[in-house]
């Protein structure tokens, strides 16, 4: 099998990036792990979310809101073209704070990053009462919120299925179950598979998440990246209690309240745990006591994919050019960014976004 880009990780973040090279006409095969795979993509807390990002490089914050302001447009191309809706609510959302110390630490750095972006960065704090009639079901506990109106979320796994299939509509390739063992350039890159599956390309793109950790040092990168476990909740399905998506809680499109979530170094344990759970419950039910009555119906525990400063990393590989590093933990809010001006960047288009930010030159070499 030939392309002109191979894609190794089929999670939201190789399928945005195979969907705007496809886009631009070119010959893409995606290769996706098997399901014993650590998959960020299917256990993520689905927001499209620009506050607090970038607070101490405000080029992530810009990146976040660029992709923020086309994801609708993005998930609207997607609906139309499979068939299969990516919902998406972008009213804003809230940092829920239970203490007027923490709020006052938080808008004062929100403050400094919005002078670094000429004070485009909108945003409102809301004390207990003013947040009590955005949000009715809002406990007593809270004292009060910031409101960023560049905020929202989305379905992620609806999304993880109309990239797919849209990635197959324009011709892209998607081979699941495969696994990549080795890569190398003698005359184009060679990719090799545990099942003797070989596939040939002129670029390739490393996007598969934790294994890129592995994968990296083959193709000439660091790749200094680390998981880091979240557990969440789900709730049965509720009439309308949460109007807008918090870092605690958000109500799904089905109508189930996600819970979450945690932020634990554990290595490559996913699994979930009584403290975690119950830490989790319990904040919710502080922010939204009406969630104490609430059956739970399901939990899970999944891994995010981190650089050392939670920055993303994009690099092109200087032993082997052509070979692309594409990981982030925030795949969700840049999926339109991925899809839409990240290929630019591969290509060297006149449209090409200035990313020299998020290289791999930021590290020391170990």
């Amino acid at each position: 099998m030939e392309a002109d880009y191979a894609i190794i990780g089929g999670g939201v973040v190789g399928l945005s990036v195979a969907w705007g090279l496809l886009k631009r006409g070119k010959r893409v095969i995606v290769i996706d792990g098997d399901d014993g795979a650590f998959r960020a993509s299917r256990g993520n807390f689905g927001l499209v979310w620009v506050q607090s990002k970038g607070m101490n490089q405000p080029r992530y914050a810009r990146w976040s809101q660029q992709s923020a302001a086309i994801w609708a447009e993005f998930a609207e191309e997607l609906g139309d073209n499979t068939g299969h809706a990516v919902p998406l609510e972008q009213k804003g959302g809230y940092d829920l704070h239970f203490s007027e110390e923490t709020l006052q630490e938080t808008v004062e750095k929100y403050e400094t990053l919005k002078a670094q972006l000429d004070g485009d960065y909108p945003y409102e704090v809301l004390g207990h009462n003013a947040l009590r009639k955005e949000e009715p079901h809002i406990g007593p506990k809270v004292v009060g919120a910031i409101l960023h109106h560049q905020d929202g979320h989305a379905n992620p796994l609806r999304l993880l299925t109309a990239l797919a299939d849209d990635v197959r509509r324009m011709g892209g390739t998607v081979l699941n179950g495969k696994t990549v063992t080795d890569v190398t350039k003698p005359d184009g890159f060679h990719i090799q598979c545990s099942d003797g599956t070989v596939i040939g390309a002129a670029k390739v793109v490393l996007s598969a998440g934790l294994g890129a950790a592995e994968l990296g040092p083959k193709l000439g990168f660091k790749a200094p990246i680390r998981p880091q476990r979240g557990q969440v909740l789900i709730t049965e399905k509720l009439p309308k209690l949460i109007n807008r998506p918090s870092l605690i809680a958000r109500q799904v499109d089905e109508g189930g309240i996600q819970i979450g979530a945690t932020n634990e170094e554990v290595g490559l344990n996913d699994r979930v745990t009584q403290p975690g759970l119950s830490g989790l419950a319990a904040e919710a039910i502080a922010a939204y006591p009406a969630l104490a009555r609430a059956q739970l119906v399901r939990s899970w525990g999944a891994l995010r994919v981190l650089s050392p400063d939670g920055l993303p990393i994009y690099q092109e590989s200087p032993q082997m050019p052509g070979a692309f590093l594409v990981t982030c933990h925030s795949g969700i809010t840049l999926a339109a960014a991925h899809a839409r001006l990240l290929p630019d960047w591969m290509e060297r288009t006149d449209a090409a976004p200035d990313l020299e930010v998020f290289s791999e030159t930021r590290f020391a070499i170990s």
